[in-house]
C-alpha cells in the first residue's frame, strides 16, 4: 500500500465571494509504505486559468508567487505527472488533512473536463486525529503539531511543506488510522 501524503493550495481571496472559483495552485505530496517509509515526493505549481492573476493575499498566505504559476504548466498535465506518480494503478490511497484537498481536486477535474474517480481514495486524518486524540472538534494541521509536542517546518500554506508536517503525524499515529475510504 501507498499512502499519498497531500496538500493543495488554491487560488484564493481577503473575502468569500461566490463567484470567484478556487483552481488548485500547488500539489505537494510524499509517497510513505506500509514499512512507514517515505518513498518519494511530488511538488509542482499549476497554471490557473480561470483567474491568472493571483491576489495579494493569496501570494501572502502562500508566498507561490506570481512567477512560479506563470512557468507552471497547467492543471491537465500536472495531474498526469501526478497520477502517473502515485501510481494509480497500483494500491494507494490519499490522506489529507480535512476534506478540503479531496473536494477541490474533484472541483478542478471537473473544470478540466478529467476523470475524478482515482480520487475516491481518499482519508481525511484531520477528523480520525479528532477522534484518536479524544477532541471535542478538529484542530488545524499546526494546532495538531503544537498539540503533539512537533515542530511545524517550512512554510505554512505551501503544499510541499503542509505535507510534510502532514507526514509527521501520519507516522506518529500510523498504527491507529483507520485506512476505510468514505
Amino acid at each position: 500500500m501507498k499512502y499519498i501524503i497531500v496538500d493543495l493550495e488554491a487560488t484564493c481571496w481577503a473575502t468569500k465571494d461566490k463567484n470567484n472559483t478556487n483552481e488548485i495552485i500547488e500539489i505537494g505530496a510524499i509517497c510513505i509504505n506500509s514499512d512507514k517509509e517515505t518513498e518519494s515526493e511530488f511538488s509542482e505549481f499549476i497554471k490557473p486559468t480561470l483567474y491568472p492573476v493571483l491576489s495579494d493575499f493569496c501570494t501572502k498566505l502562500t508566498s507561490i508567487t506570481q512567477k512560479d504559476i506563470e512557468t507552471a504548466d497547467t492543471f491537465e498535465k500536472v495531474i498526469e505527472r501526478f497520477k502517473a506518480w502515485i501510481p494509480v494503478s497500483e494500491d494507494y490511497l490519499l490522506c489529507s488533512w480535512g476534506f478540503y484537498d479531496k473536494s477541490q481536486f474533484i472541483s478542478d477535474c471537473n473544470l478540466h473536463h478529467t476523470d475524478a474517480t482515482w480520487v475516491s481514495k481518499h482519508i481525511s486524518l484531520k477528523h480520525q486525529h479528532t477522534d484518536i486524540k479524544k477532541l471535542n472538534r478538529p484542530v488545524g494541521m499546526s494546532g495538531a503539531l503544537k498539540m503533539d509536542g512537533i515542530a511545524l517546518q517550512g512554510i505554512h500554506h505551501r503544499g510541499i511543506d503542509d505535507a510534510r508536517n502532514i507526514s509527521k503525524l501520519f507516522l506518529k499515529y500510523f498504527d491507529h488510522w483507520k485506512f476505510k475510504t468514505t
